[in-house]
């Protein structure tokens, strides 16, 4: 019982930990390999009402934003069905990398 109890600890103070405000730097990747967002490759994910958002996974931390157009609308291309994702995202793919 100690250890189950032990362990809910520890994942409910990593869970209270990710809430943690740190008023840092957003652009940059915190990762092991931390590069600034702007040498990392962006995908296209699609949301169920069919908005683009770019997306970037590291393989440990993960980036969402809206995309939006120069007037701060968001962009429903149509380019991928709702829910999918495209383009190369994934492992940390940077800009240096063959697409």
């Amino acid at each position: 019982m100690r250890i189950v109890k032990g362990a809910a600890l520890i994942v409910l103070a990593t869970a209270l930990g990710a809430c943690v405000d740190n008023k840092g730097d957003k652009t940059v990747d915190r990762g092991i390999d931390s590069k600034h967002l702007s040498q990392l490759r962006a995908g296209i994910w699609i949301d169920p009402n069919g908005c683009d958002h770019w997306i970037i996974d590291d393989g440990i931390e993960g980036y969402l934003s809206a995309r939006l157009d120069k007037y701060g609308k968001p962009v429903c291309s149509g380019a991928a069905p709702p829910t999918t994702a495209i383009g190369p995202y994934k492992s940390g793919s940077s800009v240096s990398d063959p697409i």
